[in-house]
């Protein structure tokens, strides 16, 4: 079995077609981005600490066909995954799914009680989906 390193977060990669896109919309939802400006004065790589075990990096196409040998991704039609949000009340999911609203995201599960907590599910820019439950 492997040793991963302690004390390092995980990094999930998203595709992005706009930086500047993803910038504004994750910053509003009160996430803070990570690094040194590059041309365009946003953090290059553009990351955001979620918390100290979790990064989120939106990558351009050109730079994720890079890394990935051009398999494709997913578009905007399709899911490849959910990205799952633990928040810690009922008004957290509310204001989150309001501000994700607010920012451009698009609602896709209102906010409401499911059988595994209040929960509700939001696009971002780029279509990738978040769950923000509540337990």
């Amino acid at each position: 079995m492997p040793t991963f390193t302690d004390g390092q977060p995980v990094i999930v990669a998203l595709p992005t077609e706009d930086r500047r896109k993803s910038h504004d919309f994750y910053t509003a939802l009160g996430l803070k981005a990570t690094g040194e400006p590059g041309g365009d004065g946003l953090p290059e790589p553009l990351q955001f600490e979620v918390n100290a075990g979790l990064r989120l990096m939106f990558v351009p196409p050109g730079g994720f066909g890079w890394v990935t040998n051009n398999r494709p991704t997913a578009s905007g039609e399709q899911t490849e995954c959910l990205l799952g949000l633990p928040v810690g009340s009922p008004r957290d999911v509310d204001t989150v799914v309001g501000t994700a609203r607010q920012a451009g995201g698009t609602i896709v599960m209102e906010p409401a009680q499911q059988p595994w907590g209040y929960s509700a599910v939001f696009a971002d820019p780029d279509d990738h989906l978040w769950q923000v439950t509540a337990g």
